[in-house]
């Protein structure tokens, strides 16, 4: 089917199962510990074996000589496979760096060896055994330090110029001219990056914590030199992503290898520290951020300029991004820069680009407020915009930002906010901030596969994947309204690459494509059960289980299966309608912070964020994917960072005790408000994301707050009490 026209209305607009605030219908799996994870596929494959991989000790250089003969004779080892004895292996066009390294170690802890051995126990035992010489190399590790030499990527996001933004920025009356920084970020998921692998003569299965099924199959086929149709990627529960498990990881590929050197299944899950230094992260950033205004608030000239760092072949963090629409202004640059670092690969984590851009830009948009003796809220709105800034003629296809920041202001009691420095309760300084979000709208094709039984049981299959969000819920939905059926009737398979391909979970696309992909195989269903019943399709109507059409004529969908299953398969594809209108999701973020004057800890009194995102599939679900957005937001503004050994090359701080992340005494009150709104040009579901916007902006309006509260601006990322303490006693003495 094909998505090119703006959606009408549609079997979805009955919101009789669609829109409802429903509980997650794989819930009682998850809290019960039932629900088969990739490290706990235990019927899958019977008798694995058990690998544990080796990090590589040092950051950029050369594997001199390795000695795995201890290894090999140590109790229970059945294999210890390295680069030497792995054969050729390809690299994935989506990967930076080679998930086994040797000679070259291009990253400290790059898999250089894998120990296979018949317990945990022993396979980690025998790994402290490998015996390694390294030739090191000099490395660069600090962003600051190479900043002068990053150049533009132009294949990711060239240059932008409108008008003339020199000459804009120096007429203006009111000017701003700032850096901000953002550092280094894990992901930091509950659930490892893990791997079951098996052979079945020349056929590999593997079950892995994947968000992107297509994707993984198609780079591991050409790592591992295999035609795809030899390859089976199955992946029905993941514990956390954040775009972490978007590409293939060494966990895969070792753990196929492994299971082929000895014939037998091998479960592999990297060890917290590997999770830090193996895998991607979110890269630092280092960004200036210019604004000219008229006297009156009006922005004339707006430049946001970014730089950061990864590996030799890699990409850039897109912080600019959210520049070029949130704001109107005649007169605009925006620019990134990339740097070649030798840490761990850098690449996409939870709302890459608007997340740490936002960080700088909604701090910026406070401080020129203050300038210009605004309220943050109103010169927001001022400089709203319907428009592409840097393409008038292309309008939003939805834009309610200034609803959000009016609705989230009254709710939030924003008349209450004071002077900075000014409202004390005992110890503690209170504030209040705001920020705008953002997040773009992104589709991409999604099929999906939906059987109908002779019991009137509706299955649905598509390689869509779950990764905490409700996929499961949201696609029995739209199966549930399309169909005319009550939930329990709707059974939904995900997470296998034999099942057709789907958008995957990332990039807040998910769940508005791939239910979109459900719809258009429902609609092809449809027409072949009002066939049975002799109906024509476009009179047939679907509800309580029964297919009806005019003159009395109908059936059960039970009745019109019990000759034999209807099967029907179709994907969604998208057409220009992004390109005619710009599609983005939008939102506002209030915070209160308590900061007290002696010591200078912060602490996040209350949240709320007020999100226009298209039609919300499910309220119950979504409404947690923001909070959880949210409380990562959190941890980026006052906690996160990840601190780099700048002399041997890797993040010091690389596992759950010294990277520290918000806990529930951290976040005591959170609110979302959904406003009302569908999106005909986004799909036939007329939703949009969600997942994403609900950290954008949220670390900007806890640094807003906490100027609010203490008169003290800091724009280095995370504001930790250090940097705040400086300034504290005199602050104290003026409450």
């Amino acid at each position: 089917m094909k998505f090119d026209q703006p959606a009408q209305s549609n079997p979805i607009d009955q919101l009789k199962v669609v829109g409802r605030a429903t509980d997650r219908i794989d819930g009682p799996l998850k809290t019960t510990g039932t629900a088969p994870y990739a490290y706990e596929q235990y019927q899958a494959a019977a008798n694995p074996a058990y690998g544990y991989v080796v990090g590589a000790a040092i950051a950029k250089g050369r594997i001199v000589a390795m000695d795995a003969g201890e290894a090999r004779h140590a109790p229970g080892v059945l294999a210890v496979i390295t680069a030497d004895n792995a054969g050729k292996l390809g690299k994935g066009s989506r990967n930076t760096a080679a998930l086994l390294g040797g000679p070259e170690i291009q990253h400290y802890h790059q898999a250089i060896a894998l120990v296979v051995a018949e317990t945990l126990e022993q396979a980690r035992a025998a790994a402290q055994l490998l015996r390694v010489d390294y030739a090191r190399s000099p490395g660069a590790y600090d962003l600051a330090a190479v900043r002068d030499t990053a150049t533009e990527p132009a294949e990711a996001m060239p240059d932008s110029r409108v008008g003339d933004f020199d000459g804009a920025y120096a007429r203006a009356p009111v000017k701003l001219d700032a850096s901000y920084s953002t550092p280094d970020q894990a992901h930091a998921m509950m659930e490892p990056h893990a791997t079951l692998a098996a052979w079945e003569g020349d056929k590999l299965t593997v079950w892995t914590a994947n968000q992107m099924i297509a994707w993984a199959r198609t780079d591991l086929a050409e790592t591992l030199g295999l035609p795809e149709d030899k390859l089976r990627v199955v992946s029905p529960y993941i514990g956390g992503g954040f775009g972490g498990k978007l590409f293939l990881r060494a966990d895969v590929v070792l753990a196929a290898l492994g299971a082929r050197a000895i014939g037998r299944p091998v479960k592999v899950a990297l060890s917290r520290p590997l999770m830090f230094n193996n895998t991607p992260h979110r890269p630092a950033t280092l960004q200036r951020i210019r604004l000219g205004a008229e006297a009156d608030g009006r922005l004339t000239a707006i430049a946001h300029e970014s730089w950061s760092g990864d590996l030799r072949g890699g990409g850039p963090e897109l912080a600019v991004q959210q520049t070029r629409l949130l704001y109107a202004g005649a007169n605009r640059l925006t620019a990134l820069r990339l740097a070649v670092l030798d840490l761990p690969e850098g690449n996409a984590m939870r709302a890459p680009g608007e997340a740490p851009g936002l960080m700088a830009l909604e701090m910026a948009m406070d401080e020129m407020a203050e300038k210009l003796g605004l309220d943050p809220v109103a010169f927001r709105i001022l400089n709203d915009t319907q428009v592409d800034p840097e393409k008038p003629e292309r309008p939003f296809s939805q834009r309610r930002l200034a609803d959000c920041l009016r609705s989230g202001a009254e709710r939030f009691g924003w008349h209450a906010r004071r002077s900075p420095g000014s409202r004390r309760e005992g110890n503690w300084l209170i504030g209040l901030g705001v920020a705008a979000a953002f997040r773009n709208n992104l589709v991409m094709k999604s099929g999906a596969r939906v059987r109908l039984d002779r019991h009137g049981i509706l299955t649905v299959e598509t390689d869509m994947t779950d990764i905490g969000t409700g996929s499961y819920t949201v696609i029995a939905q739209t199966a549930a309204e399309m169909l005319g059926l009550p939930l329990d009737k709707v059974v939904v398979r995900l997470g296998d690459s034999d099942f057709p391909v789907s958008a995957g979970s990332g990039g807040q696309w998910g769940a508005n494509s791939a239910t979109a992909g459900v719809y258009a195989a429902c609609v092809r269903l449809r027409e072949r059960v009002a066939e049975r019943a002799g109906i024509p399709p476009a009179e047939a109507s679907f509800a309580d289980g029964q297919v009806r059409g005019g003159g009395g004529r109908g059936m059960t969908l039970a009745q019109a299966a019990a000759e034999g299953e209807l099967v029907a398969e179709d994907s969604m594809e998208f057409g220009d309608l992004d390109k005619r209108y710009q599609q983005s999701t939008f939102g506002a973020h209030f915070v209160e912070v308590a900061v007290d004057y002696a010591t200078a800890e912060t602490r996040v009194r209350r949240m709320l964020a007020v999100c226009a995102a298209g039609r919300i599939l499910n309220p119950k679900s979504a409404r947690s994917q923001v909070i959880g957005a949210m409380t990562m937001g959190v941890g980026a503004a006052l906690m996160e960072d990840l601190h780099i050994d700048k002399r041997q090359g890797f993040f010091v701080n690389h596992d759950l005790a010294g990277y520290e992340v918000p806990v529930h005494a951290d976040i005591p009150a959170q609110e979302v408000v959904f406003l009302d709104e569908t999106d005909p040009m986004s799909s036939p579901m007329k939703a949009k994301g969600v997942g994403e916007l609900g950290i954008c902006g949220v670390g900007a309006a806890v640094a807003n707050a906490i100027y609010n509260a203490t008169g003290m601006r800091v724009r280095d990322y995370p504001i930790t009490l250090d940097k705040l303490l400086p300034g504290m006693p005199e602050r104290a003495e003026l409450g």
